[in-house]
């Protein structure tokens, strides 16, 4: 009986090891294993090794001959209590809704003016609008802040109308966040209006027109049909724009460094500050990476479960 059982559970398993080494199996690995050794050696590996870091006391020098020792979340507790992470905490929410709220509805808005031709010359307006998105990013840090300089083209153009006009936008703490939220505005709406154009052509127009004929306003065609077939883009532009918004480095590095007085400073800038400028501590450098991805993760879900809950499909 014993042996009866044996016999049966090799072949069971000769059988088993032919369905998995099969000729698709082996031309499936063969193609994503190339793929996944790169994405674990750019992507999982820098992600662990940050995170490990984060826990210990290491600041510079070269890993191998400096003692590093385990210190827990002394890194963690440190960024809680600096009033700069709070600052720049408080900035990349501005980002974030200035790109969810403003880059989004806007990209869409235009983009189903464009689509439904309420408006000629849309191939110009198109390229106009998308034009800024393939400028470099400090290239278009440099236009606009001598744009909002307090000697810039905004200062000459408003004095005209109101001579005694100061310009202080860039230089005042209160109000240094609006140039650059007005910069992120222009600078990536285009995005989205080239991804709402090309998902606007999906839907049949003639159930748009259909409805038309039926007595749907243009409200309705819009609120009924439009969005409900969009609501999957909708979620997935939100997350590009949340995960955008935190990688805005390079445009406000451009444009303020930070300044006056880190006022315009954001996380990734935070941290770039505490890794490379002044003593290096690339201890609290890698917690605030590590607490980047993580409240990245976490908006993402939140805006997967709001549109789950409330958006249709497409």
């Amino acid at each position: 009986m014993n042996q009866e059982m044996t016999l049966n559970k090799e072949k069971w398993l000769k059988v088993k090891g032919k369905k998995f080494w099969t000729e698709e199996r082996r031309a499936y690995l063969m193609l994503v294993t190339p793929a996944a050794l790169l994405y674990y050696a750019v992507m999982a590996f820098p992600f662990l090794f940050s995170l490990v870091l984060s826990f210990t006391n290491y600041t510079s020098g070269e890993l191998v001959t400096t003692p590093i020792r385990f210190i827990g979340l002394k890194h963690y507790l440190d960024m809680l209590a600096d009033p700069y992470f709070w600052i720049s905490l408080t900035n990349n929410f501005y980002i974030v809704f200035i790109s969810v709220f403003g880059q989004i509805p806007l990209g869409f808005v235009i983009a189903y003016i464009l689509h439904r031709k309420h408006v000629k010359m849309t191939g110009f307006f198109q390229t106009m609008i998308y034009f800024p998105t393939i400028i470099s990013t400090i290239v278009v840090g440099i236009l606009w802040q001598s744009f909002f300089s307090p000697y810039g083209p905004l200062t000459e153009i408003i004095q005209r109308i109101i001579p005694a006009w100061e310009n202080n936008l860039s230089v005042d703490p209160k109000t240094a966040m609006i140039p650059v939220l007005l910069a992120v505005l222009w600078m990536y709406t285009g995005n989205y209006l080239i991804i709402f154009l090309a998902n606007l052509q999906k839907i049949d127009p003639e159930v748009m027109e259909a409805s038309k004929i039926d007595g749907a306003s243009e409200g309705q065609v819009l609120r009924y049909i439009v969005l409900p077939a969009l609501s999957g883009v909708i979620v997935t532009c939100a997350i590009l724009a949340i995960s955008g918004s935190l990688n805005s480095f390079g445009l406000i590095f451009a444009m303020t460094q930070g300044n006056p007085a880190r006022r315009t400073s954001v996380l990734s800038l935070y941290m770039y500050d505490n890794a490379f400028r002044g003593a290096p501590d690339y201890g609290l450098a890698n917690a605030i990476s590590i607490f980047m991805v993580l409240m990245s993760f976490a908006m993402i879900l939140i805006t997967k479960a709001v549109e789950k809950k409330f958006g249709g499909r497409e």
